[in-house]
């Protein structure tokens, strides 16, 4: 077939790398090559967009390429100011803010016809908003390009800055999304540039916009496995987004990028995510996806209908 290659991350779970453990049968990803993915990839590029498919090298990118034709856009460059211990996007300082990729994502959106777009950002921590701006400048091109889809953000902690995410809350996403990632102890060594309690504060600030002035919204975080966490931990920390009021979760196995980050130290189980999933419903999320391939955006749209905040059904 003739086209564009395809992204540059193929995922091959077959294969160990970097010293880890064998990756078990679980794991396993089927590679999509079709006219979808390929026409997804020249749109990107056509647009001079970044992808935190490709940029975090998401396992689920074939799935979401060739099957369900949506991609989860990633703002403000490919460089982030922090240094994730296990995150593929390079580190260091970005470039100038392009003005016009507002309206490029809006334009792609509408290309696709997907009728939930998903949007994040690197961490750009010498901004003086952090890129609260910028966001919702995107949430405003995508809204007026693309009457009836809704916008799902997935945001950095903005330093702890409320007005930074009042900016971003008064563009009225219907999910404001923010990963915690890992548990408290895990902090220094996984994400030595955030901050636990941090975190925590941000989901409750969005959660008491919501409470106080925009029902529908749905307030999301999302967490790794296999770093090192015991069972407890995760639990404690699902409690703890809970009583932030948050009421959507990921959870997904953590797969090592590249050899500079940090290794596999678990492969939690299927069975281990169907608990994990059972545990977040009875805690009272409305919507829990776990499994080893889950990640923040996965099966987005679906979970957004099934918090009670969109028309999942709705055909693209």
């Amino acid at each position: 077939m003739s086209g564009p290659p395809l992204p540059r991350f193929v995922p091959n779970p077959d294969r160990p790398v970097y010293g880890e453990t064998p990756r078990p049968e679980w794991l396993k990803v089927r590679l999509v090559d079709n006219e979808d993915t390929r026409g997804i990839l020249d749109l990107v590029r056509r647009k001079h967009l970044n992808t935190v498919c490709q940029e975090a090298q998401c396992p689920n990118i074939f799935e979401c390429w060739g099957r369900e034709r949506t991609a989860t856009f990633m703002l403000m460059g490919d460089v982030c100011t922090r240094r994730c211990g296990f995150c593929a996007v390079t580190q260091g300082i970005g470039r100038p803010l392009d003005p016009e990729e507002p309206r490029h994502v809006a334009e792609a959106v509408k290309e696709l016809g997907v009728r939930h777009a998903v949007v994040t950002s690197v961490n750009r921590d010498e901004l003086p908003d952090g890129g609260a701006a910028h966001f919702a400048a995107t949430i405003g091109a995508i809204r007026a390009a693309n009457p009836g889809v809704t916008v799902e953000v997935l945001i950095p902690d903005f330093l702890g800055s409320e007005a930074a995410l009042r900016t971003v809350l008064e563009a009225a996403p219907e999910v404001l999304n923010h990963n915690t990632e890992t548990v408290a102890r895990l902090y220094r060594r996984v994400r030595p540039d955030a901050i636990y309690a941090r975190s925590l504060e941000l989901l409750a600030r969005a959660a008491a916009w919501r409470d106080g002035s925009a029902p529908a919204m749905r307030v999301k975080s999302g967490l790794m496995v296999g770093l090192g966490e015991e069972l407890d931990e995760v639990l404690a920390t699902m409690r703890d987004l809970r009583a932030a009021g948050t009421d959507t979760l990921t959870v997904g196995q953590y797969l090592q990028p590249h050899a500079r980050r940090l290794p596999v130290e678990r492969w939690w189980t299927p069975e281990e995510f169907a608990r994990l999933r059972d545990e977040g419903r009875a805690m009272g999320f409305a919507v829990v996806e776990a499994g080893p391939l889950v990640r923040s955006s996965y099966h987005a749209r679906a979970a957004l209908g099934a918090a009670g905040g969109g028309d999942a059904a709705a055909p693209r």
